[in-house]
């Protein structure tokens, strides 16, 4: 038996661990965050699947039969190759999950204009995996991207709550509406962007629903394991939480409190 593994390219995954902590107290978990290597959002697929994969072994050598890629990027780009040609051969009998498919999943049940924005990294928007998700769950509704590269950046500098942050939300959220005014549904779709959610709410117009993808997937991976109880039984419930930074921990600790909610203690992990 051991514990639930959630990897991240840096921080933003801390949201979602949150929100499965949350829903699955009971449960072990180790996050692994591959902050010397971050941001992904403008790195190639060779290079994200590579670092990807990486992590995901350095968690299932930890022990972890099951892990989330809480990271938009790293499932977009590396989730599928992982699940279909690594798994097979490394690992047949663990699993990977990402964020983008429980999104995708619901996010269609929102909408009554049927269109729905995408707010992401470069890497996700390229990658176009949430229009081709949420088209095969919602084949009616129109999904609109854009990239917001200054977002990550604003929330890693502490600068999200800041005056200085409202010119970058609001240019963002203009762009977007500017292309679709019927959209009525906003899906986050970076982890670290929940930390921007007041100002969102504050630049939007009234009636359009922002999705975080916390919840839903702390939702969904309850459900996974409701459906899955051979998986289900092989993992630990000491109710530990372990953190892991491939660069300096004492920098992750202080930054993670931001997302996490509140001090953590990690240990550094290195990388190839």
């Amino acid at each position: 038996m051991g514990p639930i593994g959630v990897f991240d390219s840096g921080y933003g995954g801390l949201t979602v661990l949150k929100e499965i902590i949350n829903e699955l107290p009971g449960y072990d978990y180790i996050y692994l965050g591959d902050n010397a290597r971050a941001p992904y959002g403008n790195r190639g697929f060779d290079t994200i699947h590579a670092y990807t994969l990486e992590c995901v072994q350095k968690l299932f050598d930890m022990g972890c039969p099951l892990v989330i890629v809480a990271c938009n990027t790293a499932s977009a780009k590396a989730l599928r190759t992982i699940q279909q040609k690594d798994l097979p051969r490394i690992a047949p009998d663990n699993r990977v999950l990402g964020v983008i498919r429980p999104t995708s999943e619901m996010v269609g049940t929102l909408t009554q204009t049927g269109e729905v924005g995408i707010l992401a990294t470069n890497g996700t928007v390229s990658s176009e995996s949430y229009p081709l998700e949420i088209h095969k769950f919602f084949p009616h509704v129109k999904t609109y991207q854009l990239a917001c590269p200054m977002w990550v950046p604003l929330i890693e500098n502490n600068e999200h709550e800041s005056e200085g942050a409202d010119y970058f939300v609001k240019e963002y959220l203009d762009k977007i509406l500017s292309v679709a005014s019927d959209i009525d549904t906003l899906v986050l779709g970076c982890t670290h962007y929940p930390l921007l959610m007041k100002k969102i709410r504050q630049f939007l117009p009234g009636g359009i629903n922002v999705v975080s993808q916390g919840k839903i997937v702390a939702h969904s991976l309850k459900d996974y394991l409701k459906r899955h109880p051979e998986m289900e039984t092989r993992l630990s419930k000491q109710q530990q939480q372990q953190f892991y930074t491939t660069d300096d921990p004492a920098i992750f600790d202080k930054m993670a409190e931001i997302f996490f909610g509140k001090m953590v203690s990690s240990k550094k992990m290195l990388t190839k």
